[in-house]
């Protein structure tokens, strides 16, 4: 299996240089013994790396010491570093362990990789991993991209832009017991790590419970059956990135590198749905650099603002992009950055009162700010477009007589103006790369429907001022000045 999976991938006989990347585990292990036994014969060069995470103490320790000496009793170069992911979930602001701990890993991969001249990183993922990472994107939704799981060869995951550099699975056709049974065969030990039998972790649980249970009252082969899903949409996916490639000179207009891609809507109106969804998500990801952050919801709300007829609107997207319509022109680009409010959100809870007449002012004296609340006029696209962070223009009939000004509590949810629907508070932030120290800081204003607006950053979109046509009437502005 692994000999056919490097004639596929063109590793075999090449000359190139894999660095393995070693946990200690059965897999790796297995893959490591393996390709060594293979590196001769078929012109490989190897280079074993392992990351100490040091998260299990003693255990971790051991795990660093068993792959030092496997290496060293195989005659392989390496390299054995420890990181700390919780420093590294800190430091980078990352509010999920996994993820920080799985950037943390990458990013050593990649430095290994790029020392020694590699042209891919090994790792020993297997059909059971794969299935896995299918059921996961199934029960969080998906379409195709999460339905294809993992690839044989895949671009670097992390950091982004790194270049001639592979990540690959020689073991993604082969089942987690055979590498258990491979390393038995050849009396060779190996680790195994307490972290996967945590039930904190999503795929553990997955793993441990959901897995076994589908193939003992379902489907006894489920693995392989969710293995050749993941093959069938990776097949559709490649066949319609080429008709992505056929299309993509008709619907662009114009590329500014990295910073701005621009299509015509009318010709990208003519495509088929999906189509366009394709051609979007590229856009995002050639301008950010991964797609990873786009959600199902975040594709539906860019096709729909690319087909609806209205002109100079604008969403936000994850990553720091946005997404703006004229009447000819749909444009992805990066958006400023976001200001930092610097209003400090009170102790509990203080009312703002909100006027009830057209042309009343009402102005408040909270926390050293002047709040203005005015009734004016239905304000232009102009005007919505030249307000500062501490200025905001609603709908005066969806709101209260008063409002609550707050900091942000536990289970809070906003609906950001430019979405269809309702998100944890904490991921708005997280999208918009609010400091985790802030966030507490940040103001809110609330009312029994909800948060109305998180000041300085976004208003909800249920409080927008509708703008044109018969549903123009008198808005409600709030203007927040540092008071003398």
């Amino acid at each position: 299996q692994v000999i056919r999976s490097l004639r596929r991938s063109g590793f075999a006989n090449s000359g190139a240089t894999l660095v393995v990347g070693a946990s200690g585990g059965p897999d790796s292990t297995a893959l490591l013994r393996c390709l060594h036994r293979l590196g001769e014969t078929l012109e490989l060069g190897i280079h074993v790396a392992h990351l100490n995470h040091d998260f299990r103490g003693a255990e971790a320790d051991a795990d660093a010491e068993f792959v030092r000496q496997l290496a060293e009793y195989l005659g392989l170069p390496f390299t054995v570093d420890r990181q700390d992911p919780m420093e590294y979930q800190r430091v980078h602001r990352i509010s999920s362990f996994e993820q920080g701990a799985r950037e943390m890993r990458y990013q050593f991969l990649a430095q290994v990789a790029q020392k020694v001249g590699a042209a891919a990183v090994a790792v020993g993922h297997t059909r059971d991993d794969l299935a896995e990472t299918v059921l996961l994107h199934l029960l969080r939704g998906t379409g195709l991209h999460g339905l294809r799981g993992m690839t044989e060869v895949a671009p670097w995951p992390w950091p982004r832009g790194v270049q001639n550099l592979a990540l690959y699975r020689p073991l993604l056709e082969t089942a987690k017991a055979d590498t258990t049974e491979y390393c038995q065969e050849l009396g060779q030990d190996f680790r195994l790590d307490s972290g996967n039998f945590l039930f904190r972790f999503a795929r553990n649980r997955v793993r441990l419970e959901l897995m076994p249970m589908l193939a003992a009252e379902f489907n006894p082969r489920i693995s392989e059956a969710l293995a050749r899903l993941a093959r069938s949409s990776a097949q559709e996916l490649d066949y319609l990135e080429g008709e992505v490639d056929g299309v993509w000179p008709q619907v662009l207009h114009q590329e500014r590198e990295g910073s701005e891609i621009q299509f015509r809507r009318e010709s990208l109106g003519q495509l088929h749905p999906y189509l366009r969804t394709l051609v979007l998500r590229r856009a995002y990801s050639r301008l950010h650099g991964d797609a990873r952050l786009l959600e199902e919801n975040h594709l539906r709300s860019m096709t729909d603002l690319a087909e609806s007829g209205a002109g100079d609107s604008t969403q936000h997207l994850p990553g720091g992009l946005q997404i703006q319509t004229s009447q000819e022109y749909l444009t992805l680009s990066r958006r400023e950055a976001e200001v930092e409010p610097v209003m400090t959100a009170p102790e509990g809870a203080l009312t703002l009162d909100l006027p009830t007449q057209a042309g009343q002012e009402l102005v408040t004296y909270i926390l050293g700010w002047e709040i203005t609340c005015r009734m004016v006029p239905a304000p232009s696209i102009e005007e919505l477009r030249a307000a500062d962070p501490y200025t905001a223009f609603l709908d005066r009939d969806s709101l209260p007589d008063q409002l609550q000004i707050r900091s942000r509590q536990p289970g809070d949810r906003f609906q950001p103006l430019g979405m269809d629907q309702e998100k944890s508070l904490q991921d708005f932030f997280v999208d918009i790369h609010v400091s985790r120290p802030l966030r507490d800081r940040v103001p809110l204003l609330t009312s029994p429907r909800g948060i109305v607006w998180v000041f300085g950053y976004r208003i909800a979109d249920w409080a927008k001022v509708p703008v044109s046509g018969a549903d123009s009437r008198p808005a409600l502005l709030i203007r927040f000045v540092e008071a003398d």
